[in-house]
């Protein structure tokens, strides 16, 4: 876990800033955005988890035949 040493001083610092920053309208819209990336990268990497298990699998019945 990247952020497992932050904790919730650490977090609220950061979403202060982020406020500051960014302003109350864009925050919801930058949300979204991370959390539609973040969903796609989890399911590209499960695809390509997937793709790879059944290469292997594929590999495996190959070597059992010879």
């Amino acid at each position: 876990m990247p952020f497992g040493n932050i904790g919730i001083p650490g977090l609220v610092l950061i979403v202060f800033l982020a406020l500051i920053i960014f302003g109350p309208k864009k925050l919801p819209e930058m949300g979204r955005a991370f959390g539609q990336t973040l969903k796609e990268f989890k399911k590209s990497t499960k695809e390509l988890t997937n793709d790879v298990v059944e290469e292997l699998k594929d590999v495996k019945e190959e070597v059992k035949k010879d």
